[in-house]
């Protein structure tokens, strides 16, 4: 179901790499969390542990080194050649299946490694879930959906990024959908988040960090500083480049509260994961204005369950004040052409991490601009509420 070890978002080899740079002792524990709290059977649970020998078999080919060493250069050559030598450890991924039949993962390892399994893992459970539900898509239909897609983007003139990987009905469905993007809509398309299908069809790898990279730094630091700490982390690994601020790992205003006039102008723009689009749209014109920043010249990127119809209706609403674009991802990849499909709800996020092994484990957590995507203990969320005024 994996076909490589670049079949996987560009921001998990971009936050392996600032780990590695900065901390390269640093443990994480990544746990999945099913937020539809499906019920599995034994027999999913065996064939899921044979889908992670497999996954424990890819390596990194000479082909695709030269392509990252030549298309990915703001990451360095050393950490590509560190990742020749990476391979996925089944015996460190621990699956089971709880009292009621729900899924229950969890990996732990360096978190230069461990960030590297979340990707892979939930693309499996979400094909694999499919196969045992019998379910098979209708390419036929699935093409004239996406065809209806692709017709708003270049009708209405609107930029996206395809960012499907995780919860994609299959490998086969997810590449026909990259391929015809990039038939038919190859000036507004302007890539895929995920780097093998990048590679497969000339497009541009797109990506920068996830909700993890503030998460650690809560943990280590606390919450006060984690969201400038992580910035300032950000810009030291890649001075200027991957410059796109994913903002609302512990709310949209919290993050603005602490973000400095050099941060502001070193980015080129910010991704909202959640919260009413136009809202936190408006926030961030707000603070770049505050700052005497020019919005014209910043990005926004929306990515929080977006429809071609809705991301064209908020694009319409920022029209001429701030250049807008969009990571859309189940509405791309998970679209089988079935009528009243569901597809998986699932997410895979650090849950625990600490500075070294010499250290005690720390919990983290995350609180979204939407309540449905927050994620952790009660007692931690009382500690953030505190500390960031929430």
């Amino acid at each position: 179901m994996i076909q490589s070890i670049l079949d996987t978002d560009l921001y998990k080899f971009s936050t392996s790499h600032a780990y590695f740079r900065l901390y390269p002792l640093a443990e994480g524990i990544f746990k999945f969390n099913d937020r539809a709290s499906e019920h599995y059977e034994p027999a999913f649970l065996e064939a899921l542990k044979a889908e992670f020998e497999a996954l424990g078999r890819l390596s990194l080919g000479e082909d695709e080194f030269a392509y990252l060493t030549e298309h990915v250069r703001y990451i360095g050559r050393n950490y590509w050649e560190w990742l020749r030598g990476f391979r996925f450890e089944a015996d460190k991924i621990e699956a089971r299946l709880d009292e009621r039949g729900g899924l229950q993962i969890e990996v732990t390892d360096l978190l230069y490694k461990v960030t590297l399994y979340e990707v892979p893992i939930l693309a499996i459970v979400a094909e694999l879930r499919n196969r045992f539900k019998g379910v098979q898509a209708d390419e036929k239909r699935a093409l004239e959906l996406l065809d209806a897609k692709i017709d708003i983007a270049n009708g209405e003139q609107i930029f996206f990024s395809e960012f499907g990987t995780r919860r994609r009905f299959s490998y086969e469905l997810h590449e026909k959908v990259v391929a015809r993007l990039k038939e038919r809509c190859p000036q507004y398309c302007s890539g895929t988040s995920n780097v093998y299908l990048a590679m497969k069809y000339g497009l541009t790898p797109v990506g920068t960090f996830p909700h993890e990279w503030m998460m650690f730094h809560s943990g280590v630091f606390g919450y006060k500083r984690a969201n400038y700490l992580g910035l300032e982390d950000w810009i030291k690994v890649y001075d200027g480049a991957l410059g796109t601020a994913l903002i609302d790992t512990f709310t949209t205003k919290s993050f603005l509260r602490t973000l400095t006039l050099k941060q502001a102008k070193l980015l080129d723009g910010f991704r909202q994961d959640s919260g009413d689009e136009r809202e936190i749209g408006e926030m961030i014109i707000a603070r770049l204005e505050e700052f005497g920043i020019d919005p014209h010249t910043k990005l926004l990127v929306f990515s929080n369950a977006l429809t071609f119809e809705k991301y064209a209706d908020v694009a319409r609403y920022f029209k001429g004040r701030i250049k807008v674009s969009a990571g859309i991802g189940t509405n791309l990849t998970c679209d089988p052409g079935l009528e009243g499909y569901k597809p998986a709800n699932i997410v895979m996020k650090l849950s625990r991490c600490r500075m070294s092994g010499k250290d005690p484990w720390e919990n983290v957590i995350k609180i979204s601009d939407d309540l449905g995507k927050h994620m952790g203990g009660e007692a931690e969320f009382e500690i953030a509420r505190h500390e960031l005024h929430l």
